[in-house]
């Protein structure tokens, strides 16, 4: 004898319909899909040499990696929805930790 009130067997089609019914959760796939895109596209650029100018390809890598860190603080770490001043500060880091490691590079 069975239980009617046994929930049903979850499929791959309910599991992914749950989720994506969700808004926050839509934003976060959105998110990882973006951050993969961005991981292939710096191993690309970094190791195929697509880009002849090698200076101008690790410009490139090192502008994602800092677009990446935004992206992971904001939207994973929640700092979308923290207090302006914790933000601002996150922000300003994320712009000089970017232009540090390119004078770095660029002048060292």
């Amino acid at each position: 004898m069975t239980d009617s009130a046994s929930p049903a067997p979850m499929t791959v089609a309910t599991m992914t319909g749950s989720v994506f019914k969700n808004g926050a959760t839509k934003a976060s796939a959105i998110v990882w899909a973006a951050l993969v895109i961005f991981t292939v596209l710096s191993f690309v650029l970094g190791g195929e040499h697509v880009v002849d100018n090698k200076k101008l390809a690790a410009a490139i890598v090192l502008a994602i990696g800092a677009v990446k860190v935004r992206l992971v603080g904001l939207h994973f770490m929640e700092l979308r929805h923290a207090p302006i001043a914790l933000r601002a500060v996150f922000e300003v880091y994320c712009t000089l930790l970017f232009c540090v490691l390119m004078g770095i590079y660029l002048f060292a």
